[in-house]
């Protein structure tokens, strides 16, 4: 007994050593990322908030001159704002109700056989790399825009259009899950009062899945926004306010990716630049808030 209670308290000892170690191990990894993620932030905040030695804030927000070559150099920002807010809301505009469609019969219609199928034909969608969207964009979509519409066919909607494909499968995937996550008793207690099939998930099911399907829309918003290689394939690049769905403009994100290599470190052309890649940064920091926002509203649900 003497020596099976020593080899147990050996083992007691080591295994509360290990878990020591590995705590330890978890929290300075949680350390680490945290001062990572402050560093880059604190980064390119401070070289970001440099643009506004040179430029004033009414210029940088409210103009949409941007022309950094000039002998007098203009850093209006506003056009790649404006069209970066219409191009995330024109592709969401889109997106949602294909998605919202292919979550419900994914989740409520489709007999078993058919969403072992379709799940992971959805999922397939994810790990398409961008720059094949935008090489599909730029030799199919923009063409047949331009044959319809005239003109070169760039511009917000055939950037909406491949946005719209890319961020389809997240919110589809997310809604399902939120869906099929519901109690079954909701369903039946609704169909045992009469209500047809169609009434139970458009007045119940989708209402009661409201705060998941919202996080799912918040998260390919965000993709949405961050994304620059297919956009800057298919968007034409022009720093201007477009006209139309169809005229060339810029985004953020394809403005930092466009001049980033014409810049020199310090510069106000440089700093401007920083100033919008932090712009980018808050846009993201803002949905991920609301999206434990939404969280925390359902849990107290």
């Amino acid at each position: 007994m003497a020596r099976i209670k020593s080899a147990s308290d050996k083992w007691t000892k080591r295994q509360k050593r290990t878990d020591d170690v590995m705590r330890w191990v978890f929290i300075s990894s949680a350390t680490l990322v945290t001062l990572i993620i402050f560093a880059i932030i604190a980064f390119i905040g401070y070289q970001g908030l440099q643009t506004f030695r040179d430029v004033s804030l009414k210029e940088f927000f409210f103009s949409s001159d941007w022309s950094p070559t000039a002998d007098k150099p203009k850093f209006g920002a506003f056009s790649f704002l404006y069209s970066t807010i219409l191009l995330t809301a024109l592709s969401v505009v889109l997106a949602v109700p294909l998605a919202l469609s292919g979550a419900v019969f994914i989740a409520k219609i489709a007999p078993k056989w058919m969403r072992e199928i379709l799940r992971p034909a959805a999922d397939l969608f994810v790990g398409i790399p961008s720059v094949v969207y935008g090489l599909i964009g730029l030799t199919v979509i923009v063409p047949f825009l331009a044959r319809v519409f005239g003109g070169i066919g760039y511009g917000i909607l055939p950037a909406a259009i491949i946005l719209a494909v890319m961020i389809l499968p997240t919110i589809m995937s997310i809604s399902e899950d939120s869906i099929r996550s519901l109690p079954r008793r909701l369903e039946e207690a609704s169909l045992a009062l009469g209500a047809t099939r169609w009434q139970t998930i458009w007045r119940l099911l989708l209402p009661a899945a409201r705060p998941g399907i919202l996080t799912a829309v918040i998260l390919g918003m965000g993709r949405a926004i961050g994304e620059t290689m297919a956009v800057f394939m298919v968007i034409g690049n022009s720093p201007k306010i477009p006209s139309s769905l169809i005229d060339s403009t810029t985004v953020l994100t394809t403005a930092i990716v466009k001049d980033m290599a014409n810049t020199f470190y310090g510069t106000a052309w440089n700093n401007a630049l920083y100033m919008m890649a932090l712009l980018l940064l808050f846009v993201s920091l803002g949905l991920i808030l609301g999206i434990r926002i939404l969280s925390r509203r359902s849990d107290l649900k």
